[in-house]
């Protein structure tokens, strides 16, 4: 849930610069730059460095925290397998984002970029219902969560096209890939429960914390890949190619 803040901080960073604002990107990558992948690592970083204050010119507010409206996870089969909805995410601490390393291919116009976040606190509410440690868990309550070192990979490709004058790029395929070193996470004030089953759940889920994010991973990453890609292209269909790679 915390990488969706990463990626868009990261796909701003990548074509926000317009050819008034050139200066925020940190100046032109030269496609014939043997060391290019260097350059356009230091200009990403230098954008993400200025859009946490916020980009009024591409209408960007300040902001540490995004909310994802919901994910679900599901724990066994059957009509007793523990089911939970989590809706208003909020993921804080993603404006933290270091861009660690570029790999391009600027004449097939693909990137592959890794990206690191040290830390990101999530809150949510939650329902579920179904069986978990032989007690039946249905109900809600609230959702916490502490991810330490959060590792991103991020791979796109474009297609170029000419506008008036002007080259653009049309994404054709996105993929991505995240990792978490260390995670904390539980649930408080549950409704119709007592401290015993609370306890007890805040056991389970510290124990089976990366088993559950492996649960949530696989409809995270489409989500994610679905909105990212919609948000890529409409930002791509407003800032030049040429603006940011000149050959």
């Amino acid at each position: 849930m915390e990488k969706y803040q990463v990626l868009i901080f990261l796909f701003i960073a990548l074509v926000a610069p317009t050819s008034s604002n050139s200066n925020v990107f940190g100046g032109h990558c030269s496609k014939q730059d043997d060391d290019v992948d260097a350059c356009l690592l230091k200009s990403f970083n230098n954008l993400i460095e200025h859009l946490k204050s916020g980009a009024p010119e591409l209408d960007i507010e300040q902001s540490d925290s995004i909310v994802i409206d919901e994910l679900s996870i599901a724990l066994g089969g059957g009509p007793d397998g523990y089911k939970a909805t989590f809706k208003d995410i909020n993921a804080s601490g993603v404006d933290d984002v270091t861009i660690t390393n570029v790999r391009s291919d600027l004449d097939t116009y693909q990137f592959q970029l890794t990206l690191s976040i040290p830390h990101i606190s999530t809150t949510a509410r939650y329902r579920s219902s179904g069986i978990l440690l032989l007690v039946r868990a249905s109900g809600g309550g609230d959702y916490w969560g502490e991810y330490e070192n959060v590792k991103a990979k991020v791979y796109f490709r474009g297609e170029p096209y000419e506008r008036k004058g002007k080259t653009y790029l049309k994404l054709k395929q996105l993929k991505l890939d995240f990792s978490v070193k260390d995670i904390k996470m539980g649930v408080e004030n549950l409704e119709n429960s007592n401290s015993v089953l609370q306890a007890a759940l805040n056991l389970f889920i510290n124990t089976n914390a990366h088993e559950l994010l492996k649960e949530m991973k696989p409809q995270l990453k489409r989500d994610l890949a679905e909105k990212m890609s919609g948000f890529l292209n409409r930002i791509l269909e407003k800032i030049p190619y040429d603006d940011w790679i000149v050959d």
